[in-house]
């Protein structure tokens, strides 16, 4: 039974906010997935607090339009079209597609927004490679503290010396 215009004035609504509110979104053909793989994507999405939906293109394009991106790469999209929101970490939704593509052939970048700047397959692609948020401020920390480690061994290397020229003297002196 098609949607009402109320119905889907409503869906306009939700999907501007979800667009607006995400510090990316990520959009994905996914024709051919099992009703068992879809919840097993969106449970893995669920894990990393992305949203994910299935959108109708009409939609989306109004959407973004509100949010003030104007891309006329969503008309060019095929089959049947899925958005992930990302709003805590940039990188999730597209890392866990990236690895559920990995498994499913089915699941297709189409392309991506992120922080209001659109980006094609083969960039959003290239995004998911990048490491997360968590990742990088991982390597941020070791990176600060692999000096001030050294600099603490060193200082501790010669308070040794000090102790063993000290056990030294009293050996010599008993």
């Amino acid at each position: 039974m098609p949607k009402t215009r109320s119905q889907k004035e409503v869906m306009l609504k939700k999907l501007e906010e979800q667009v607006s509110q995400a510090k990316s979104t990520i959009f994905v053909r996914q024709d051919g997935l099992s009703a068992g793989e879809e919840v097993e994507l969106r449970k893995a999405l669920r894990t990393e607090n992305v949203e994910y939906a299935v959108v109708k293109k009409t939609l989306l394009t109004k959407a973004l339009s509100a949010a003030g991106v104007e891309k006329d790469d969503v008309k060019t999209f095929t089959g049947t079209v899925a958005a992930a929101f990302g709003s805590e970490d940039e990188v999730a939704p597209a890392k866990v597609l990236q690895v559920f593509r990995k498994q499913h052939d089915a699941v297709k970048f189409l392309g991506g927004l992120v922080n209001g700047s659109f980006m094609n397959e083969k960039e959003t692609a290239a995004f998911a490679m990048l490491p997360s948020k968590k990742e990088l401020l991982g390597q941020l920390v070791s990176v600060v503290s692999g000096p001030l480690r050294g600099l603490a061994s060193v200082l501790q290397g010669n308070l040794r010396n000090v102790v063993y020229a000290l056990k030294a003297i009293q050996e010599q002196k008993s």
